[in-house]
């Protein structure tokens, strides 16, 4: 029977800073791997510095990636030190890294070369724009890939100044997928005995985020537009202003779209409108039913209106900040929060058989685990 510590016999490197390799390397600690996080001994992880706020030195954001794993600091420009990574390496059952391109090459690691070697070794490369292509060379960062996929082009409202994704969901995701692919490849050696190379790119991961408009964009010629809190292909879809807030309402078809009408009386006379009784065509005429929605969302409350709606199944939500989030009942209920050093942290955001995986362990200080590497090595 799956166990949330399902992972607890493979020992994980994780050559990795930021955000997309340290998630990665995050959801394999909380599912039970010993993952070895390998730092640069003057700077360690750049997200250690990525503050305030601060909890023992070290950057909330460290803290929140990094929880469950080991830190051993290793200098790569020593030729003893870089002898002592390739050790661990071939001690390994994976490697995940996202280092500058061509780091490794320089200082003589090459995955195709360790893989002979090792042929049962996952090496898992993330990349910032992929492997090949005029931008391969290129650094990045998450906003980066957000601007060059498009994402940014969709997000944010029309003729205003570029808006970005609040949270690193470039990043993320690239984290996630190089998990999905070592997990796939796992499965494989299982029957095979043989190892992987598996890659991914921040680049990669925008284009999987902008599937739906690529595709509108590829059978239509359609450039997809930005809508704010709306979307292009649902109307209504949207956050509207209540008298003393926000309510996100998500009427994502024709007959949801007759409950709202009929749920609050100021729209009533819209929902009768054969003009508005089909998505495609409330599309069309969005410039039209939009403001007679948000005119009639206007004389609510955000408890009125979530009322009426909640009464007629359509589904909303008021607009919560990240304070509201962390007290909600609907956080605490889920039991999403895990416990690590004296603080709450966000885990994974799944259980197994009731269980959410968890290591229950705090991110480490920089090289604190390098004296009982160094036995491990005697």
């Amino acid at each position: 029977m799956l166990t949330p510590g399902a992972l607890n016999d493979l020992t994980i490197l994780e050559l990795g800073h930021s955000v997309a390799a340290p998630y990665a390397g995050l959801i394999l600690a909380e599912l039970g791997a010993r993952v070895i996080k390998v730092e640069n001994p003057a700077t360690g992880d750049y997200a250690r510095g990525w503050g305030p706020p601060f909890l023992d030195d070290d950057a909330t954001a460290f803290h929140a990636l990094n929880r469950g794993k080991e830190s051993v600091t290793l200098d790569f420009s020593d030729p003893a030190q870089r002898d002592v990574l390739k050790t661990m390496i071939m001690a390994s059952d994976a490697v995940i890294q996202n280092l500058r391109p061509g780091l490794l090459l320089k200082f003589g690691i090459a995955p195709e070369d360790i893989l002979r070697e090792k042929p049962d070794l996952i090496w898992c490369d993330i990349g910032a724009f992929g492997k090949a292509g005029p931008l391969a060379r290129k650094p990045g960062y998450d906003p980066l890939a957000q601007a060059s996929t498009g994402i940014m082009s969709v997000t944010g409202e029309e003729n205003r100044p570029p808006v970005r994704v609040g949270v690193s969901l470039v990043d993320m995701g690239s984290g996630m997928w190089t998990v999905i692919g070592l997990l796939s490849a796992l499965v494989e050696r299982q029957r095979s005995g043989k190892g992987a190379h598996i890659s991914t790119s921040l680049f990669e991961t925008g284009l999987a985020w902008m599937t739906i408009p690529l595709a509108a964009y590829a059978v239509s010629g359609e450039v997809r537009k930005p809508y704010g809190s709306g979307l292009s292909e649902i109307v209504p879809y949207q956050a509207f202003e209540a008298r003393d807030g926000w309510i996100m309402v998500a009427a994502g078809n024709d007959k949801l779209f007759s409950k709202l009408c009929e749920a609050i009386p100021a729209l009533r006379e819209v929902g009768r409108d054969p003009r508005f009784a089909r998505n495609r065509d409330r599309v069309e005429l969005r410039q039209e039913l939009v403001p007679a929605i948000e005119r009639a969302f206007k004389s609510l409350s955000v408890a009125e209106a979530g009322a009426a709606l909640d009464a007629a199944q359509v589904p909303n939500c008021p607009l919560l900040q990240v304070d509201q989030v962390w007290s909600h009942p609907q956080t605490k209920a889920v039991e999403i929060l895990t416990e690590a050093n004296g603080h709450q942290w966000v885990g994974l955001p799944f259980s197994i058989n009731n269980r959410r995986p968890t290591s229950g362990h705090a991110a480490p200080k920089l090289g604190e685990h390098n004296a009982n590497f160094r036995k491990e090595q005697q």
